[in-house]
């Protein structure tokens, strides 16, 4: 598999089975996305992974939150407003996951906030004291991460519903204090028999968001 291919093999996935993550796996897409450049060698990437009873404790703290209709933590970076290109891009979700699952897109809230039923989620963390271009570093390695997940027979999903409540990561895996959650992926094998595994989000055309001078 070249990186091509696990670029295209690479989507968002929103139904796992149940199956564990064999740990000489998940240790070798752990040791390749360790090789993600970062500023200065600074590596501020703090892995934090859930699996088993420590995940179900987790899951279980968010369906409490949202049982209680709990606002999402002011600690979780939400912009202002988004920008009308964004805006454009977010419009034609829902219309193309109908017309790639059909009914199957009416899991869409449930599934998201059950943690698409995933076996195991990647927290990744930072310290407090570093800025934002260290964000840039950790984007860098969780696509590493997860295009080494793909290279593995492995799904992944990046997404702000596993982070929406800190306070519960923080409690449960005793997080120090001096760390902050940037983001969770799920990971696990994909449940192809779902039809919102049907769902590969559309890329726009190049000449929208590339520029080119000569």
């Amino acid at each position: 598999m070249n990186v091509t291919e696990a670029l295209n093999g690479r989507h968002s996935t929103r139904a796992f089975l149940s199956t564990p993550i064999e740990k000489e796996k998940l240790n070798a897409i752990l040791e390749a996305a360790a090789r993600t450049p970062s500023w200065a060698n600074s590596q501020p990437w703090e892995v934090f992974i859930a699996t088993g009873e420590t995940l179900e404790k987790i899951k279980k703290g968010y369906l409490d939150k949202y049982a209680q209709k709990a606002q999402a933590s002011p600690e979780v970076p939400r912009p202002a407003e988004w920008s009308e290109a964004a805006k454009k891009h977010q419009q034609q979700l829902r219309p193309d996951m109908l017309r790639d699952c059909g009914d199957a897109a009416g899991q869409f809230g449930k599934l998201n906030q059950a943690m698409f039923n995933t076996p195991a989620v990647v927290y990744i963390y930072m310290d407090k004291v570093l800025s934002e271009w260290s964000l840039y570093d950790i984007g860098a390695y969780s696509q590493s991460l997860m295009l080494a997940a793909v290279e593995q027979g492995l799904s992944t999903i990046p997404a702000i519903t596993l982070v929406h409540y800190p306070e519960v990561q923080r409690e449960v895996l005793k997080v120090p204090d001096n760390l902050k959650l940037t983001i969770g992926i799920a990971i696990g094998y994909a449940d192809k028999e779902n039809k919102i595994n049907n769902f590969i989000s559309g890329r726009g055309s190049l000449d929208d968001t590339v520029h080119i001078y000569e």
